[in-house]
């Protein structure tokens, strides 16, 4: 959570906010740390739905309308699973965290996380 701008930290903090995790994140957290490109505390399949649980976050299923969305987006960002959230965001009508600049090339709703 440091890394994460006072704005995105305030929108988790309201407990009116409902605040979602895509499956496509737990995945892609699943595979870095299968990679070792992200160190957990405990394997991918206990630590995210403790986190979910700890922090509210509900779960957003991954839809064939979200993929085919995803397919479909310009190739400005490379990351299918970034462009599997940007398409889940337009699709649902949600406004997506994050501090990857990339995103701002997308016609999505975006809360800029990055400090």
């Amino acid at each position: 959570m440091e890394r994460i701008s006072e704005k995105a930290r305030s929108v988790f903090a309201d407990l009116g906010n409902d605040i979602f995790l895509s499956a496509a994140s737990s995945l892609e957290i699943a595979i870095k740390s299968a990679a070792g490109k992200l160190q957990l505390p405990e394997p991918p399949g206990s630590y995210v739905p403790r986190r979910m649980a700890d922090q509210g976050l509900r779960p957003l299923p991954v839809s064939h309308q979200h993929a085919l969305a995803g397919f479909a987006l310009p190739p400005h960002h490379r990351d299918p699973f970034d462009r599997l959230l940007i398409a889940q965001a337009n699709l649902e009508d949600m406004i997506l965290i994050t501090a990857d600049r990339m995103f701002q090339r997308y016609p999505v709703q975006i809360l800029w996380a990055g400090r």
